[in-house]
This record gives C-alpha cells, structure tokens and sequence, in this order.
C-alpha cells in the first residue's frame, strides 16, 4: 500500500490549510481551509481550488477557523458526498462561521453588482457557495469526541487530541493499518495552542508515537506573555478608563478572542480588580458564539471548571456585561458617556460595526483603541498598531 502526502494551501503561507494524505490512490483531506488576504488575490486563490472532490475518501477538519473551514461548502457544492469528521464543538462553530462567510459573499455581490449597474459596467462576479451550500455541507459533518477511535476509511482509523487552539480543536492521529512494515501514524497538529491559555485546556501531550509530523509553525518563533500580565494589563487599562470616563474600543475576532475576553473581565470582577463598567459585546456573530462556548462544558480547563461552573456560575455572563442584539443599539453607543468597554467585531478594523466605534471614538484622547489580535498588512488595524497619527476611516 502506497502513502504519499501533498498540501494545497498553507505551506509556505498562513492561510487556506488542505492538506492531502492519499492511501493506495485514494485521497484522504485534512482541513479544507479558505485563503484571507487582499480581495482580488484570495477570490483566486479559492477559486482556483483544484482537487477531485468526488474521489476524496473523507475530510477531517482540525478546528472551525475560516482558513480551516471555509471552503468545505464549495468542496460539497464539486461533488463531495463523503463524510467531514469533526469534534462536536468545531461542527457548532463551523457551522457558524461558514453561514456567516455565506451571508457576507451574498451581500457583497448585491452591493458591487448595484456599483458596477452605476457606473455602467457589467458585472458577473458570484459567491462561493450560498446558504443551502452550508445546508448540505452540515448534514455530511460526523462528531467524535476526543479520544475516540474511529475508522473514517478502509485502514484509515482517526482519533483527535485537545490542541488547545480554540474551542473543539484537535491534534488528529491518523493511524494507516496494512502497511506491510506495519501501522503507520501520521499526526497533524492543525494550529497549536499553547499552555495556560484561558477557559480550554492545554494541548494533549498523551499521543500515540508518531512516524511522521505535519505541524504548523504559524508563532514559532514568539514567545507569548503569561495570561497574570495579560491580567495585570487590563486591570491597568479599565482603571485608567475609569479615571477618565472614557471608552475602551477592543476590534476583536468573534470566535475565540471575544470569548477569551469576556473570560477576563469576569474574572477580575470576580476579584474585585476592577469596578463594575458597563461591558457591550456588539456583533451578532460573536453573540451566537460565546452562546456556543456555553454549551460546550466539556472543552473547559480546571481552572475554569472550578472558578465557574462548581461555583453554578456562568464564565460568559456577568451583571456588567451587555450583548447588543440590533443596529439601533449599536448606534447608540456612540452618544453613551463612559466610561465603558466595547467589544466588537470585525478584528482587524476593516468591516463590521467596530468601524462605526473607531469612526465615533478615535479622536477622544480620553478613550483607549485596544488591540488584542493579530493585524494583517494594509487594514486600519495594522495602521492602528503601528501608532501612524493620521488614518482614514469610511473614506
């Protein structure tokens, strides 16, 4: 039995992770990831994604971040029909990340065909995939909770391990039978978390033996700061907004970071760190996510377990903090004196009601813009960090 490996996206790059383990002839796909960057490169990028959809054994995906995920509605939509192995938390936000990625494409495309009938141009761009994409896609998902083998095709057995990344995500062994200098493991580590990172466990050290590694390498070269001076460092910001009455502006991603900072500013309530301030989460997005990291116990760490749910309290709900379900109250937090935090989507400044926030907020040196994620080249966040006195928002 022959194996050979191949990736399609993210080796020597971020983005778009397809990685293509083919076992006698027979392709098997770990993750199904879409390319991000500037419009134009990314759109051709995705489609230009080439690979026989209908010979595919199975996908696995690692976790539901779009550079994982978001092309697994087109991979169906080719003619895909076998089975996606996930953990029961990554289907969930999966799930909601590809309908939103979904629902994005679809306005996108009214809006520029409305500008292109403008000015007089024709017009023949169309999304990905739509909503009914994301139907079918789901109805193919398989749950598998970690630590649980399963076989996902002929002498092809699957078990995923806690990689402490996000929410659901896995390190996936895949063990390869009746080879004949016997089993074969092959371990992708999807993206790795790291120790001591809030509300989920650190990455499972407990793996089988592996021959052979496929790892990414996204911060291997950075050191990241203990969550006590992250801590430590947003006590020091609330009080200083508190002194001044002004606002805090986090852009944050609505997956992972949002949940991670509610997290801590329970937390530090709790700990009586920092007074009582009014805490707004404004994108619906984000809203429906930390909804799902509530029904997921069982990605929690002790620490989390202890803090929380044996005290029968809820890590992502607290008297202070406030989740804006409309556009009219999202508005209105602009005329609100603070002090105040909000959180708010899109993470790196570019789209989102977290434009309107900057837009309203930016120029009161009583209020803080926190960044608390990475930055791409050429976003208002990047231009934000790299702390350039004059930037344009909305044009």
């Amino acid at each position: 039995m022959g194996i050979m490996f191949y990736s399609l996206g993210a080796a020597q790059e971020v983005t778009g992770s397809k990685h293509v383990l083919e076992i006698n002839g027979v392709p098997l796909l770990v993750d199904c990831g879409a390319f991000q960057g500037t419009r134009s490169e990314a759109d051709r990028k995705n489609r230009e994604f080439a690979i026989p959809a209908e010979k595919l054994s199975a996908v696995v995906l690692t976790h539901a971040h779009y550079d994982h995920c978001g092309l697994l509605p087109l991979l169906v939509k080719k003619g895909f029909k076998q089975n996606i192995f996930a953990t029961s938390a990554t289907r969930d936000l999966a799930n909601l990340i590809m309908m939103d990625s979904a629902r994005i494409q679809k306005r996108d495309a009214e809006y520029l065909e409305k500008q292109a009938k403008k000015r007089g141009e024709s017009f023949n761009w169309r999304p990905l995939f739509d909503e009914s994409d994301v139907v079918k896609t789901m109805n193919q998902f398989v749950s598998i909770s970690y630590n649980r083998k399963l076989f996902a095709a002929p002498n092809v057995e699957i078990e995923f391990f806690d990689a402490g990344h996000i929410l659901g995500s896995a390190l996936t062994n895949i063990r390869i039978t009746g080879e004949e200098k016997g089993d074969v493991n092959v371990l992708f580590s999807g993206d790795l978390g790291r120790v001591g990172k809030p509300i989920i466990r650190n990455p499972d050290t407990a793996l089988p033996p592996p021959d052979y590694i496929v790892l990414e390498s996204t911060y291997g070269n950075r050191i990241h700061d203990h969550s006590d001076a992250v801590l430590d460092e947003l006590a020091f910001i609330v009080h200083r907004c508190v002194e001044k009455k002004g606002k805090i502006i986090i852009p944050a991603f609505a997956v992972e970071r949002t949940q991670e900072l509610i997290y801590y500013f329970n937390l530090l309530t709790m700990q009586h760190r920092i007074p009582p301030i009014p805490i707004y989460v404004d994108s619906p997005m984000a809203t429906n996510a930390t909804t799902i990291f509530q029904i997921h116990p069982e990605c929690y760490d002790d620490q989390t377990k202890d803090t929380f749910l044996n005290q029968s309290k809820n890590p992502f709900g607290f008297g202070s903090l406030n989740f804006v379900m409309n556009v009219e109250e999202s508005k209105a937090l602009n005329k609100k004196e603070g002090p105040m935090i909000i959180i708010s989507a899109d993470g790196m400044c570019e789209f989102g009601r977290v434009v309107h926030h900057l837009a309203n907020g930016i120029e009161n040196p009583d209020n803080t813009v926190m960044i608390v994620g990475y930055m791409a080249e050429n976003t208002l966040g990047r231009r934000l960090i790299n702390r350039e006195s004059e930037v344009k928002i909305m044009g």
